[in-house]
């Protein structure tokens, strides 16, 4: 792959994009903005991707050497001027879209660049912040197809998930976080207790994320795929509660995103608009 194609993570990228798309099947509304809100979410996603590699990559060389900076495909300058770039891009076309937008994308563009400069390696607040500004892509569109309080509480659960697995990462990252004094909460509190806060917050998502159908949010075709969601969830914090090895943490880490992945699923399938086509 292309360097500068891999360094902002396009999987990822494309993962963000999922939720501006998931609102707007929910709400039925498909317009030029939501297609420039994609772009955008793509663009401003993947700036975050390659500034976090511009800051961590003393870290990367350590926990990950293959990535692009570490492995020399990309030098630590043109990786800079690269980032801020795409966040240039990303707000200027979401001010496009409007002005309420635009401020969303220049606040998530500042918050991602303190994030990986100053906040990723902090004791939770790192952790919060990514998980933030997960659920705040869902927020976003939202605002573009006019459907604020709905993408909030679909913009809650991934949220919490997030939170879990920032968590877990950092448990996986325990050995290059420490020789860079990062602060991180494995690093200040220790991997049993890091397990049970990421578990925690896993447990309550499971248990709490049928409310959206309760609520109408979602219809009951949100459900069939909710179920192995919620036990894959389970499964891992079950797993990270008995076992938090480095190695484990990685297989929940990756098992976790699965999970997520089915949730965004669950999501489509329980659109009330394509509910009602049915």
């Amino acid at each position: 792959m292309n360097a500068y194609l891999e360094i902002i993570r396009p999987g990822n990228a494309i993962m963000a994009v999922i939720a501006v798309l998931l609102i707007a099947i929910i709400s039925g509304i498909f317009t030029f903005n939501v297609l420039l809100g994609c772009i955008v979410v793509f663009i401003i996603t993947g700036a975050g991707n390659s500034i976090n590699d511009y800051f961590d990559y003393k870290i990367d060389a350590i926990n990950k050497p293959e990535r692009p900076i570490p492995s020399g495909r990309i030098s630590l300058k043109k990786a800079g001027i690269y980032s801020l770039i795409l966040l240039s891009t990303g707000t200027i076309l979401a001010f496009i879209i409007g002005f309420i937008p635009g401020i969303i994308a220049l606040v998530t563009s500042l918050l991602m660049f303190y994030y990986a400069y100053r906040l990723k390696k902090k004791f939770l607040i790192g952790n919060l912040v990514i998980s933030f500004l997960t659920g705040l892509t869902f927020v976003f569109g939202g605002v573009i197809v006019g459907e604020i309080l709905t993408s909030i509480f679909l913009g809650f659960y991934p949220f919490l998930t997030t939170l879990a697995r920032e968590i877990v990462k950092d448990m996986e990252d325990v050995e290059g976080d420490r020789i860079e004094g990062a602060t991180t909460l494995p690093i200040i509190s220790g991997m049993r207790i890091s397990s049970i806060i990421a578990a925690s917050f896993l447990i309550f998502a499971s248990l709490s994320s049928p409310v959206l159908y309760y609520f109408g949010i979602l219809s009951v075709f949100y459900l069939p795929l909710l179920i192995i969601a919620v036990l894959i969830f389970l499964y891992n914090a079950l797993s990270i509660l008995n076992d938090q090895s480095i190695e484990n943490s990685r297989k929940v880490s990756n098992r976790l995103k699965i999970g997520m992945i089915i949730i965004l699923l669950a999501y489509g399938l329980g659109s009330p608009f394509l509910a009602s086509l049915i």
